[in-house]
Parts: structure tokens; C-alpha cells; sequence
């Protein structure tokens, strides 16, 4: 869709360097600003994100909550 905006001088030339180092247009670059502006947005209403765990004092040790191959070795995934 094409539309005109109206945006600072100093704003769009640093949207054109921006571009031109990534190889992407000047549209492109905006559009991608505009979809994380938005994204951010959506995600600040909602509460963060906790682990919880039950019967014990945490994780077991050794235990890395963001290695998902090791999680499944300790589980036993049985795929």
C-alpha cells in the first residue's frame, strides 16, 4: 500500500544510512521499525514470564533452563 507520512529531516537520513547498510529500502527499513514499535507494545501489557517449580529449591544443579538438547537428555525424550 503507498501512503505518505511526514518525518523529520534528521530521522529519515539516518533511516537511509540505515538502508543503504543493510541492504534494504528505505520502505523496508521503516516498515521493520514500525513491526517491532508495535511488538513492543503488544508485549508490555503482559506480566513476565516466570519458571516455577514445585517440591524443591529450584532448578537441580547443573541444570540449564536454556539448553533444550540437554533438558531433553535429562528427561528422556523418548522421540
Amino acid at each position: 500500500m503507498r501512503t505518505t507520512i511526514t518525518i523529520d529531516d534528521h530521522l529519515l537520513d539516518q533511516v537511509r544510512r540505515r538502508a543503504a547498510e543493510v541492504g534494504r529500502t528505505v520502505s523496508q527499513v521503516i516498515e521493520d521499525g514500525v513491526r517491532e514499535s508495535l511488538l513492543r507494545h503488544d508485549d508490555a501489557g503482559r506480566p513476565p514470564f516466570r519458571v516455577h517449580t514445585f517440591s524443591g529449591g529450584g532448578t537441580q544443579p547443573g541444570v540449564d533452563l536454556n539448553d533444550n538438547a540437554a533438558l531433553l537428555d535429562l528427561m528422556g525424550d523418548d522421540r
